[in-house]
């Protein structure tokens, strides 16, 4: 019968990252997944690039960027391995990268530029995977847990969890990991999909399906006054609804029945600018408007009132306070969301309060649980993948440490790296 120091299901980016780390410091590592490909999520993120970190993330308020029942419980983990220790690893493996707007970082070639680092990592680790192999049962006894894969029995003292959530279930995504920790007594936070494009039903959404494929910059905000949360970011529309880095942001925020409010042009004074076209302009409103908001979107707002389709001159006042109102506090709630099949993340998980921030260790000893599985999103930008080589890091010290196969100078030496 197979035996190991730790073994990991799941070969995504949390999965591959902890076996590499694990295996570094001297652990029998067995690592595997159900699906031939390894790490689907990494490859198409970030439109091919992934974005695998944000520079901007502050470790010691993490909650800043995080949801979750308990934010602060990602706080130790994000404080001890940071998206610059990170950023360090991708040096050292030559790999070029660029930021984009607010602190994201993206490779400059491809996603496989990551993929290739994390398993050349568990391949200095003498990391063992197994692909494609699924795990029928989980059996634990005398601090042992075996597992019945369909490459045999494999018996290990540690036994990590990094399978993910539900969303895009097309490229491999199942429940396996919570209904694990169901098995073993854990605690488990509603899912729902997150970072998802949100949809609207029926004839109200007519007017704004011809506008699919339009972007632009706008500030969104939902929730009531002492919970609102709002950003500024782009907004795109689409036959169905709305989506782009705006709604995405706001899809983790928003539930259901509540109502979006966007300012459809945040940097302009739309009352004003109105009324100075009234008072000097000959032009269509709806050609005065386009200045300030892209054209599509002017027609489409000015054709659903006929007090709207003349020359801004000839507009009155009424009319033109009530279009700047509804441009900038336009108030509409979703019915739905795309689900999980668009969901970049799965809001929800495995309770935090059954595992140790520290370790990443469970209730039930020797079962840890890393990366999306777990309670903890990121916002929209390269934290939800911060978040998996954290997580990651601090299993694998902790796994280190459990297994007594690293002298306490050397996990020191590891953890400062």
């Amino acid at each position: 019968m197979n035996q190991w120091d730790v073994v990991i299901v799941g070969a995504g980016a949390a999965g591959l990252f902890c076996a590499g780390q694990a295996g570094q410091l001297g652990l029998k590592v067995l690592l595997l997944d159900h699906s031939e490909k390894v790490a689907e999520k990494i490859r198409i993120s970030g439109g091919g690039r992934c974005n695998f970190t944000n520079r901007l993330l502050d470790p010691s308020a993490p909650q800043k960027h995080f949801i979750g029942q308990n934010p602060h419980f990602c706080r130790s983990a994000l404080s001890r391995y940071t998206p610059q220790d990170f950023l360090a690893l991708v040096q050292k493996h030559g790999i070029a990268f660029h930021e984009k707007h607010k602190g994201q970082l993206f490779c400059d070639d491809s996603a496989e530029d990551i993929i290739r680092m994390l398993l050349a990592e568990c391949a200095a680790g003498g990391v063992t995977r197994w692909q494609p192999c699924g795990v029928q049962a989980v059996r634990h006894q005398a601090g042992v847990y075996e597992l019945d894969t369909s490459r045999g029995t494999v018996r290990t003292q540690a036994l990590v969890v990094a399978t993910g959530g539900l969303s895009i279930p097309k490229i491999g995504a199942t429940g396996w990991g919570y209904a694990l920790a169901s098995q073993f007594g854990l605690r488990l936070v509603e899912r729902r999909p997150g970072l998802v494009p949100l949809t609207f039903d029926g004839a109200a959404w007519e007017p704004y399906a011809q506008l699919a494929g339009l972007a632009l910059p706008v500030g969104i905000e939902t929730g009531e006054k002492k919970n609102r949360m709002h950003f500024d970011e782009d907004l795109l529309f689409t036959h169905r609804g709305l989506s782009g880095p705006a709604v995405l942001q706001i899809s983790s925020y928003w539930k259901d029945g509540t109502p979006l409010h966007l300012n459809l042009a945040p940097e302009v004074d739309l009352p004003a600018r109105l009324q100075e076209a009234k008072r000097r302009s000959r032009k269509l409103l709806a050609n005065e408007l386009a200045s300030w908001v892209p054209s599509r979107l002017a027609d489409a707002w000015v054709g659903q009132d006929p007090a709207l389709q003349r020359n801004a001159a000839d507009v009155p006042d009424k009319a033109l306070a009530q279009l700047a109102q509804a441009l900038s506090h336009w108030g509409l709630t979703p019915t739905g969301s795309e689900g999980y099949k668009k969901a970049e993340v799965t809001l929800g998980g495995v309770d935090t309060r059954d595992v140790s921030s520290q370790t990443m260790e469970s209730k039930q000893a020797g079962l840890y649980f890393i990366g999306e599985v777990l309670d903890v999103t990121g916002w929209l930008g390269g934290y939800n993948f911060q978040w998996a080589w954290a997580s990651a890091h601090a299993c694998a010290l902790a796994c280190a440490q459990a297994c007594a196969q690293v002298s306490k100078p050397a996990l020191a030496a590891k953890h400062t790296a």
